[in-house]
């Protein structure tokens, strides 16, 4: 999700300051759509203008392809058509709140209604694709204002942000129908417009939230890891929403380590590594078609797992293509 800035990810600091790093499909149709409409067939010239090369307009089984964050055109009628590559819309992911916006700080909230509409319509209408799903932009236990460095207390701010969380949701428009509301656990980097703290309070602990001013460089894994279970714990016992979460394996281990914890074994998963700026060989299975590049999940989970959904495979993690974030959601796996 073209959301930050996640080419610049951030390597633990344990004793030192923050140092960047770099980081950052559509089901068979029943009957298939063998002529491109008028529309279509105008995004694949633009994409051609554009240096995009045009995909085939081939859906990989037990796929959707979708997009997320902010708007990109869909040009056709409806039943809507994903933008560029073809294939059925199989659905928008949308940011329902930010840590930062919540607090008072600076931060944009990533929200397309036109695109959760087409999303929407398409699901409740076309029965294709997911409709619309979400995600919330998670801090750490280091933008706490009442950090403590305890578990604890970890634990508590977790459950705060996942009950503004609900709240966000519940006023979702259009509604929100996938089940499963994604944890943005990430290190965005230099992203003013998102988060005052580069590396969203996960590595350091900062002077308040809004301030960027680091007062520590350290935050034990397991503190951190107080923090997510918080969420993951509130949203399951406060609403019918599983807990899922957005994020990368150097991303993971660069927060949460390569302990205990740092394991995932029931909480469902979005990636984005590894990812690309080219739109020619969208992905077919779990692979980029045509090459050796996978999608790579994360805490132990592979792309066998039940619990591995989504793979946002361009336009994240600072890897740009002309139009935005585009992602493979499973369609066999919908939870």
């Amino acid at each position: 999700m073209a959301k930050t800035n996640k080419s610049s990810h951030l390597r633990r600091a344990r004793t030192a300051a923050i140092a960047v790093l770099a980081a950052g499909s559509a089901a068979v149709l029943a009957l298939a759509l063998a002529t491109p409409t008028l529309a279509s067939v105008s995004a694949a010239s633009q994409g051609a203008r554009s240096g995009v090369a045009a995909a085939p307009q081939a859906n990989s089984p037990g796929f959707w392809y979708g997009t997320d964050s902010d708007y990109i055109a869909i040009t056709s009628a409806a039943p809507y058509r994903e933008p560029v590559i073809g294939g059925a819309y199989g659905g928008y992911i949308g940011m329902t709140g930010n840590w930062a916006s919540w607090q008072g700080c600076h931060g944009r909230v990533v929200w397309s209604k036109a695109n959760a509409d087409n999303a929407s319509t398409n699901y409740l209408t076309y029965h294709l694709g997911i409709g619309v799903a979400a995600y919330w932009f998670m801090a750490g236990p280091g933008v706490d204002p009442h950090y403590n460095g305890t578990t604890k207390e970890a634990q508590a701010w977790g459950a705060d942000q996942a009950a503004e969380a609900l709240k966000d949701l519940a006023k979702a428009s259009p509604k929100v129908t996938y089940p499963v509301v994604f944890m943005d656990v990430e290190l965005p980097g230099d992203a003013p417009n998102y988060t005052p703290a580069p590396d969203n309070g996960w590595n350091s602990v900062y002077t308040s939230p809004c301030s960027g001013q680091v007062s520590s460089g350290y935050i034990a894994p397991a503190v951190d890891r107080a923090d997510f279970n918080g969420f993951a714990d509130y949203l399951t016992s406060h609403s019918s929403y599983k807990a899922g979460v957005y994020s990368a394996p150097s991303i993971w281990t660069d927060i949460f380590g390569t302990g205990s914890n740092a394991s995932l074994t029931n909480t469902y998963e979005w990636t984005y590594l590894p990812e690309t700026a080219s739109l020619a060989n969208p992905p077919y299975n779990w692979c980029l078609a045509g090459t050796s590049t996978c999608a790579q999940f994360f805490g132990g989970m592979t792309s066998s797992s039940i619990y591995a959904l989504m793979w946002q495979w361009s336009g994240g993690g600072g890897v740009r293509n002309p139009y935005g974030d585009f992602d493979q959601i499973d369609k066999v796996r919908m939870p």
